[in-house]
């Protein structure tokens, strides 16, 4: 389990996070289609997931999406590394009625997304490009190469949330634990 505590003039944040949990949550940003995301996330990955965000979301919701997206990021990047018996690889496509997002990971301690999500717009009172903010907030701080690729879709809503929980599926998978990768590269070490 690891906890972390981060305070800016933005934002005020508390988060834990446990890798190999049950799928279980407590978020709380004050930006509900957020929170439904990151419940969703947790949910998907079966990681076990604590967050208290207070930001300054009478500006708008930027600072507090993208500070939880670099927090989540430094959490799982001290979970993740040294890698050891993973299977390193992953991605998997997730389908939400007309929409459809593949999402392909690798645990690389190399820092790179590819992010294609025609997003834009409102999702409720959400503003569709913070989600991009987020997973570049994440990935770079976790340290993951990781692809989320538009297939199919037209409403917002499942466009996001299939992108949340395809990411998901694909770390949990990435992260499974296999005895028989005892290093999970041909350098010797990631």
């Amino acid at each position: 389990m690891t906890s972390i505590k981060r305070e800016t003039k933005e934002t005020k944040i508390e988060l834990s996070l446990e890798i190999y949990g049950k799928g279980e949550s407590q978020i709380e940003t004050n930006i509900g289609f957020f929170d439904h995301m990151l419940q969703s996330l947790a949910k998907h990955a079966l990681f076990d997931l604590k967050i208290k965000c207070e930001g300054d979301i009478y500006v708008d919701f930027h600072h507090s999406v993208e500070d939880v997206g670099i927090v989540l990021g430094e959490a799982l990047k001290k979970e993740i590394y040294p890698v050891k018996n993973i299977e390193r690889f992953s991605n998997s496509i997730v389908v939400m009625d007309e929409a459809a997002i593949e999402c392909a990971i690798d645990i690389s301690n190399r820092a790179f997304l590819v992010y294609d999500l025609p997003l834009d717009g409102k999702i409720g009172e959400f503003d569709a490009e913070l989600i991009e903010e987020f997973f570049r907030a994440l990935i770079f701080n976790a340290s993951l190469t990781t692809h989320i690729i538009f297939k199919r879709g037209k409403n917002r809503h499942h466009i996001a949330e299939a992108a949340f929980k395809a990411f998901a599926i694909s770390l949990r998978r990435a992260l499974y634990k296999n005895e028989r990768v005892k290093t999970p590269s041909t350098k010797g070490v990631i």
